[in-house]
């Protein structure tokens, strides 16, 4: 057998007046005899017999049980050792380090709110400035306005009492006057008749209408847009009516997300709703009056189009009418490649962005009737488009690259 140290088998039991023979312990249940070596190999107590030629453990790597037993015990007081020092690592981070973590957090908690009433107060007061400047600016357009149509109303009260005054002095020349008087008065007729000539036809006037832009402001738009989109996001259940879906669009499952197919699928059945050449789609809900805001994940694709569009925009064809942003039935913001830009009716209008958004944001505004496009990881309005929209506006989607996915 191969021992770590010498000896085999056990040794002589005890002579006269030594005592009684010590209890035996367990025995080999093999070989009966008593467990006096470790097989390391077969991680057990063995006997001398287990060891020797034909034992089950002829050749592994032994060693006498009590060295090993020492070699346990040794172990046990060095983990036990380690144990102990542990336990006065603990006691120590729970007497000295938590109590000054917790006297920082607090005091970085103050620190912290401290800081956002400073913030929020800073804004607050811009904000309340803003509101002032705007509201100023508001009440003296007003004022301008109201002026302006004062001064119509007066230089026209003028210009009907001169007319009426000329008209009555010509129809005295009419009815008073013989021939020979009424031609001795030919130059005061022209005169006369110069002096109406001179009075023009009331005209259209922007001085005379209310500049709504007075009230525009970036700062306004840009916070306006941050706590709408905020406050909105995800409440809007925007889904996409698959009815609508371009055969070269494949829709999901949960009717969120569009991806762009270069194949033409023929499993899509043909119908009156659906779009048959632009890869094209709509919303299943329709928006006719309030606030509402909705967000696409664009970041996948490098061709797509959305925006909102009006139920009667055209399906079938390759022409204009049915593609978006070509026609007056859609206003929709587009990416290709790196080039952004904003179109309706065939105006293209050329948006210079320093960096191509993952998500887009819309906020539909109907009462003030503004359609914003909106980047809600840098917080920056794209675009901002003012108009009469002419009934219901459905969202309304394009992609000819990749995926895009309306969150919520």
């Amino acid at each position: 057998m191969s021992a770590e140290s010498g000896g085999s088998g056990p040794g002589p039991g005890p002579g006269p007046g030594q005592g009684p023979a010590p209890e035996p312990g367990p025995l080999c249940p093999e070989h009966g005899q008593a467990l006096k070596w470790f097989c390391f190999s077969e991680r057990r107590p063995v006997c001398a017999a287990c060891t020797e030629l034909g034992g089950p453990c002829q050749g592994h790597r032994i060693r006498r049980a009590e060295e090993r037993a020492e070699e346990l015990r040794n172990k046990i007081v060095d983990q036990c050792e380690r144990l102990q020092l542990q336990s006065a690592g603990i006691n120590k981070y729970v007497a000295e380090v938590l109590p000054g973590k917790n006297q920082r957090a607090v005091s970085m908690a103050s620190a912290a709110r401290e800081l956002v009433i400073q913030r929020l107060g800073l804004v607050r007061s811009l904000c309340e400035t803003e509101e002032q400047r705007l509201l100023e600016q508001v009440h003296g357009e007003e004022e301008r306005a109201h002026q302006s149509i004062l001064t119509q109303r007066v230089h026209w009260a003028e210009a009907l009492q001169k007319l009426d005054s000329i008209r009555t002095s010509l129809v005295d020349m009419l009815t008073q006057m013989d021939d020979l008087q009424l031609i001795q008065k030919e130059q005061e007729i022209f005169e006369r008749t110069e002096e109406a000539e001179g009075i023009l036809d009331p005209q259209e006037s922007k001085r005379l209408n209310f500049d709504e832009t007075c009230a525009w402001s970036p700062l306004l738009t840009q916070l306006w847009a941050t706590a709408a989109l905020g406050s909105l996001s995800g409440t809007e259940d925007v889904r996409i009516d698959e009815r609508t879906v371009s055969p070269f669009l494949q829709l999901s499952d949960d009717r969120r997300t569009l991806t762009f197919n270069a194949k033409k699928s023929k499993a899509c059945a043909d119908g009156p709703e659906r779009f048959d050449h632009w890869p094209n789609a709509l919303a299943a809900t329709s928006f006719q009056a309030g606030l509402h805001a909705w967000v696409v994940n664009v970041q996948n694709s490098c061709a797509y189009k959305v925006g909102v569009a009006l139920g009667q925009l055209p399906r079938k064809g390759s022409g204009s009418d049915s593609r978006l942003g070509h026609n007056a039935f859609s206003w929709v913001f587009s990416r290709y490649d790196q080039e952004f830009c904003f179109s309706h009716d065939g105006q293209h209008e050329p948006l210079g962005l320093l960096q191509c958004p993952a998500r887009l944001g819309m906020l539909l505004d109907l009462q003030a009737r503004e359609l914003l496009f909106y980047d809600p990881a840098s917080g920056t309005v794209l675009h901002t488009h003012h108009a009469s929209f002419p009934g219901p506006l459905f969202p309304v989607f394009a992609v000819a690259d990749q995926t895009i996915s309306i969150v919520h």
